[in-house]
């Protein structure tokens, strides 16, 4: 009995120590963060202002723009480096659900089902002037000005962007709708005829019509909640990231009020003009 019982508690023990593991020996994640010494940011750098890469550069230095800076000043505040990893943006939301990084930077609108999966910081950016419309064809600016006007569209987007959220809510009427891994190769089916609108960001629609000749964007904007505006960060959900983002918030509150966001935005436009980016 005695054995029975030596060999119930060790394996008690054996249990115990693996859980430990598994959670990270009970620490909350900002703490496994200061102790490896970095923080882990996945994004897509392929959207311009926000985050692209710079050819000339090599490393994590190719990354730029300005989600990139809120990520620098995040891990400078908890006294860390930033390491940057590229993903497709299926991946970096799947990323953030399975709980595999610290953090997403990714040009994040808000959105319902976002708030439902992930842990969203406050808003750092509304792009209340410009929303979301479309990207067309230069010859078809004055044939697609409406929701009316997709009923004969072959419409795409971005797979799990906040775009095809909004396609789904305000639209859902076009003859056909795609859905394709990245906004690149969304804008670059409608200049193929591969489709005739991609439902995209005007703030980034505006900035590669300029850089690409062949498109335009119509006079259109979605009326969509104030919540559709505002870009966050994300990171997995659970009370161990509380104290994570409360830094992220205190970081966001502190860039808003020096007002680095508006002069970030303006620097990084410049600056993805000049590599002919969009």
């Amino acid at each position: 009995m005695k054995k029975v019982l030596s060999f119930i508690l060790a394996f008690a023990m054996i249990l115990s120590v693996a859980s430990c593991g598994a959670s990270g020996g009970g620490k909350d994640r900002l703490a496994r963060i200061k102790e490896k010494g970095y923080l882990e940011m996945i994004t897509e750098p392929y959207w311009a202002p926000n985050e692209f890469i710079d050819p000339t550069k090599t490393g994590d230095e190719q990354y730029v723009g300005l989600d990139i800076e809120l990520g620098k000043y995040i891990a400078e505040k908890i006294g860390v480096t930033l390491k940057v990893i590229p993903l497709e943006f299926t991946a970096v939301q799947t990323g953030i659900t399975e709980a595999k990084y610290d953090m997403a930077i990714s040009a994040l609108a808000w959105s319902p089902s976002r708030d439902e999966n992930m842990y969203l910081s406050d808003g750092y950016e509304y792009d209340s002037t410009a929303g979301y419309g479309f990207l067309v064809r230069a010859e078809d600016k004055d044939k697609y000005t409406s929701i009316d006007s997709l009923k004969d569209a072959v419409v795409i987007t971005q797979s799990g962007a906040v775009q095809e959220g909004i396609y789904n809510e305000y639209c859902n009427n076009a003859k056909e709708f795609k859905r394709v891994s990245s906004m690149t190769d969304a804008y670059l089916a409608v200049k193929e005829n591969k489709a005739d609108v991609c439902i995209t960001a005007l703030s980034s629609a505006e900035l590669f019509v300029e850089a690409n000749p062949g498109y335009a964007v119509p006079d259109f904007v979605f009326d969509t909640d104030k919540k559709y505006s505002s870009t966050v960060v994300a990171i997995p959900k659970g009370e161990e990231n509380d104290s994570l983002m409360k830094i992220i918030n205190q970081c966001i509150k502190e860039l808003t009020e020096q007002k680095k966001f508006d002069e970030w935005s303006e620097y990084y436009k410049d600056y993805a003009k000049s590599l002919g980016l969009e």
